[in-house]
């Protein structure tokens, strides 16, 4: 059995439109996913390359409009333009799945309800009272994970996440690990399927 490592955030535009369409792989493959949420603003600049509002309009305005429309339609999935909240802080929703993964439940629904509602529905997954009830509808104990979230066991398995990703030169979310081979973007998702059936020659350093 494969292991696979998901290295995102709650917050991600790309996450969401490769969500569905990883679980699905993952789960037909058998195997289950090992979530890893981090902190994908301080992990961009730690691999060396600079923060989203630092970018110019024209790379900005293509990876994060054009190719986002595109891909939206291609998956056939709804997707919002850009969330009124998305510059809102992301600890404590990347914090409330690391607290769910941590009893033990599988948090592969509670995921993607996290990235679906912040760019379909709009919300703001800063917000407690919307967290909470992003949780409880996924049949988990929203008040006490929002609660374990921010305990200090939590966040530091928040910022070990988030060390790992820099120095596995995770370069944005999502990123997938199959076995140690690296393979980022949701448009990788093919090649990620295929590795799932037959591991491919080589492999990513480490």
């Amino acid at each position: 059995m494969a292991v696979i490592e998901y290295f995102y955030a709650a917050h991600s535009a790309y996450a969401y439109l490769g969500s569905a369409a990883f679980m699905e792989i993952a789960h037909a493959s058998g195997n289950s996913v090992q979530h890893k949420p981090f902190d994908l603003r301080r992990t961009v600049v730690g691999v060396g390359s600079s923060e989203m509002r630092s970018r110019p309009d024209n790379h900005r305005d293509y990876f994060f409009g054009r190719e986002m429309q595109r891909w939206a339609e291609h998956r056939q999935i709804p997707m919002l333009a850009w969330p009124t909240h998305h510059a809102n802080d992301i600890t404590l929703s990347n914090c409330v799945l690391i607290a769910a993964q941590n009893t033990g439940a599988n948090i592969d629904a509670l995921a993607h309800s996290m990235l679906k509602s912040h760019w379909v529905d709009n919300t703001d997954l800063a917000d407690t009272e919307t967290l909470v009830s992003l949780t409880n509808e996924r049949g988990l104990e929203g008040a006490q994970l929002v609660q374990a979230a921010t305990s200090d066991a939590v966040v530091d398995q928040y910022q070990a996440n988030t060390k790992e990703a820099i120095e596995r030169s995770v370069f944005g979310s999502p990123t997938y690990f199959i076995d140690g081979d690296m393979f980022y973007g949701q448009d990788r998702l093919e090649m990620v399927a295929r590795a799932l059936r037959q591991p491919y020659a080589g492999e990513w350093p480490r």
